[in-house]
């Protein structure tokens, strides 16, 4: 098996991967962000102020994101999967170019989410099964990719790259 040089991208797998591992870590931040939410602004029920809280959950994650690629270049996913963002030229990335990028990444939901509402569907499996096929189809347009980065990340000139941890020295 061959290792990836430091500027590789690393298997749809491993980014598959850390993209599954994202979402149980933003499911605390989400749920946590909800609470502090809901309790500021004494919401009674769940439908009640529902266009605030998502733009409130919108601008946590988006300070979830720019914050830890800005700093370091990864999420708490990424770390585990030794994945980090860096520019084209293997630099970190600035903050513009993060919330450029967070912002384009919404394009992994977005066509499903504008397709299940100009169709009118509200039962969740018919939600979900929009969802996971705009997934598949972004996951699959990486492919085309010389470098198989993602459609965001072309688009902001970042990349997702390997970055295994330095080897201890034994004393």
């Amino acid at each position: 098996m061959d290792v990836p040089t430091p500027q590789q991208a690393p298997s749809l797998w491993r980014r598959m991967a850390s993209f599954l591992y994202e979402g149980v870590v933003l499911f605390g931040v989400v749920f946590i962000s909800g609470y502090l939410f809901s309790a500021l602004t004494q919401q009674r029920s769940a439908l009640e102020g529902k266009g605030g809280l998502q733009a409130f959950e919108f601008v946590v994650l988006g300070i979830y994101f720019v914050w830890f690629w800005t700093h370091g270049g990864q999420t708490v996913a990424m770390k585990s999967w030794h994945l980090r963002i860096v520019d084209e030229a293997g630099a970190p990335i600035g903050q513009w170019r993060a919330l450029a990028r967070y912002l384009l990444a919404w394009l992994w939901f977005l066509p499903a989410l504008v397709s299940v509402e100009l169709a009118g569907l509200h039962s969740g499996g018919a939600i979900f099964g929009a969802l996971m096929t705009g997934v598949a189809a972004y996951v699959l347009l990486a492919r085309l990719h010389p470098s198989r980065q993602f459609l965001h990340d072309v688009l902001c000139r970042t990349q997702v790259v390997t970055q295994r941890p330095a080897l201890r020295k034994k004393p």
